[in-house]
């Protein structure tokens, strides 16, 4: 049976990379390389013919702002970068800390645990997944990131209460509703906000010049965290209980609207520009 999985999860993969043919290069990166035209091309495909002018014009501002010899990692953790990359790995390891994957990853074993058969459940999750990434994809732009991720954060420390509330088998029945309900809107409340934003808000509050390393030391970050705490969540939930490890995964989700409610700054509707300005004005 899991090689059907296998086969079946290819799939997506091969139809992501044959449409990956049919997409426009990078105006920017073509720019920086000298290619002017054909960045003014992709631009046109981009934002069509009305707006080419002012996104090269901007495009130019930009990187003369950005003139000067490449940053070395050693230089993201210090000085002028120091705020924004600060704000760019604390946001990915919260996300991770919220105990998402471990969700993902265990979600059948806390199901059979109460008794849920694990397909249905597992079905039903991915309901959530796909509804809550709708929903955030017609809200980005007009809520904000800073606002989705905020309410993100705060649903998702909620339903992990429910959890943490459901794993007293005390309840009985109630604890069952309380568990798998406390898990799908917590899948719910990921893929509005802490699942999507990130991946759209970081690129956008770096500066061109660091972009490429801050976002690669960002997704190192990410998959570290993720990484250990996958492994361990099973040791955890054996040693410390359901009840403390989902009341942690839960302080970390407060921990995580708090921070963005205090250091992330909204890109809504604004310039790279605009943007560099508000960093520099929280530091």
């Amino acid at each position: 049976m899991w090689r059907v999985c296998f086969w079946v999860s290819a799939v997506p993969a091969v139809l992501q990379a044959i449409a990956m043919e049919f997409c426009v290069e990078s105006p920017q990166w073509l720019y920086k390389c000298g290619r002017t035209n054909e960045a003014e091309m992709q631009f046109e495909k981009l934002l069509g013919p009305l707006h080419v002018k002012s996104a090269m014009a901007e495009l130019s501002r930009s990187e003369r702002g950005d003139d000067g010899e490449s940053v070395k990692f050693s230089e993201l953790f210090y000085g002028r970068h120091f705020n924004v990359v600060f704000i760019g790995t604390t946001l990915f390891a919260l996300q991770q800390l919220s105990g998402i994957n471990s969700v993902f990853y265990f979600s059948s074993t806390v199901f059979r645990s109460v008794g849920v058969p694990s397909s249905l459940a597992n079905i039903c999750m991915g309901i959530a997944n796909l509804l809550g990434s709708i929903i955030a994809m017609l809200l980005m732009d007009k809520l904000g990131r800073k606002m989705l991720l905020v309410g993100s954060f705060f649903f998702m420390a909620f339903s992990m209460g429910l959890q943490a509330i459901g794993a007293n088998r005390h309840l009985g029945s109630a604890s069952v509703y309380l568990s798998v309900g406390g898990i799908l809107l917590f899948v719910l409340a990921f893929s509005l906000g802490a699942g999507p934003v990130p991946g759209l808000l970081l690129p956008e509050i770096f500066p061109n010049k660091i972009r490429a390393k801050a976002m690669a030391l960002c997704m190192s970050v990410h998959w570290g965290v993720n990484f250990f705490v996958s492994l361990l969540f099973l040791r955890l939930l054996e040693q410390l209980g359901p009840q403390v490890l989902y009341t942690m995964f839960s302080s970390a989700c407060v921990v995580g609207a708090i921070f963005v409610r205090r250091h992330v700054v909204e890109t809504k509707g604004k310039t790279l520009q605009e943007i560099e300005v508000s960093l520099l004005q929280t530091q």
